[in-house]
């Protein structure tokens, strides 16, 4: 069982990201490509932005902090964002989430 499906990602978690996973920044979005399962995942211009931090720090409070500085948008949001992609990401394999 994945350890997104029985655990709730909060900012004081980390994301580590996968060997397996190439990114590619095409036009200002993301494409990922999981070399274990062969797939694709899109992401979009914040998304994107999010990958690139990963590159740079896996605390996604870190992360979160750095996103409410660079768009206009209430920090609550940016979290909710934050953790739902997080989430999606460690359901696909792409990330492992860490304490």
């Amino acid at each position: 069982m994945p350890e997104s499906d029985h655990l709730a990602i909060t900012l004081a978690h980390r994301l580590r990201r996968s060997d397996q996973v190439l990114f590619q920044n095409v036009g200002g979005e993301g494409v990922l490509l999981d070399l274990s399962g062969e797939t694709y995942f899109g992401l979009n211009k914040v998304g994107t932005r999010v990958w690139e931090l990963l590159l740079q720090r896996d605390d996604l409070a870190a992360v979160h902090q750095t996103l409410c500085d660079e768009f206009d948008a209430m920090p609550a949001t940016i979290e909710r964002d934050l953790l739902t992609l997080a989430a999606q990401l460690a359901q696909a394999g792409l990330v492992t989430v860490e304490e």
